[in-house]
């Protein structure tokens, strides 16, 4: 029972990963080049993000994009198998859902880790022996700033396990944070440990996973 639920939720969980990385990450180093504006601009996303309930939204989306408009399935989630498009298209109203406050989270950890590097005296230095700007900020500075926001993914990873449950929920997804909830309704302690050793064994992985990350990222990591 829980084996057949947990590639659900691992799908999502690694479809939202993937989409807060690109969007929070890429918004976050082009607010910290460009400044002004764009600064005001991801402080409002941010507030934004970090402000609305993923349930709401999720709800929103649905009433939105699946009722009104019918962009997008309103429930469950297609088997890859059966239609890769269809399965595609079910996730992206839940991973938005999911998606909205980690990416705030990573937008504003990203740009502050990008500015404190891009005073550096080193990036002084590239500029000086006349590298791009594109250059410096995307094989230089970006790396010298990863190890923050890479810290702050792996929180949010696990974070998203609590999300899930409310997520799957609102658009009847079959994973395990459904299977809690419905666990937890009849009364069956059996599968609400099942679920939470589950949990857990992701929780370490992701630990894991994000020790090895700074490994590969800092050398000095690494000699320690």
């Amino acid at each position: 029972m829980l084996n057949s639920r947990l590639t659900v939720t691992l799908t999502l969980i690694v479809a939202t990963v993937i989409v807060v990385s690109i969007v929070g990450v890429g918004l976050g180093v082009v607010s910290s080049v460009r400044g002004g504006f764009m600064n005001r601009i991801i402080d409002l996303l941010s507030w934004l993000g970090l402000a609305v309930p993923n349930f709401w939204l999720g709800l929103v989306l649905v009433s939105t994009f699946a009722v009104t408009f019918h962009v997008f399935p309103a429930l469950g989630l297609t088997a890859f198998s059966s239609s890769p498009v269809g399965w595609l298209k079910s996730l992206v109203l839940p991973v938005i859902a999911l998606a909205a406050a980690p990416i705030a989270v990573v937008m504003r950890q990203t740009r502050d880790a990008m500015s404190n590097v891009l005073e550096g005296e080193f990036i002084r230095t590239l500029r000086a022996s006349g590298l791009t700007e594109r250059s410096i900020v995307m094989r230089h500075a970006l790396k010298n700033a990863s190890l923050p926001v890479v810290s702050v993914l792996g929180v949010l990873l696990v974070s998203l396990l609590g999300g899930t449950v409310i997520v799957e929920n609102v658009f009847a997804i079959p994973g395990l944070g459904s299977l809690a909830v419905s666990a937890v309704s009849a009364h069956d302690l059996p599968v609400v440990e099942g679920v939470a050793v589950y949990f857990t064994l992701i929780v370490i992985v992701v630990n894991l996973f994000v020790d090895i990350a700074y490994g590969l990222l800092s050398p000095k990591v690494r000699v320690r």
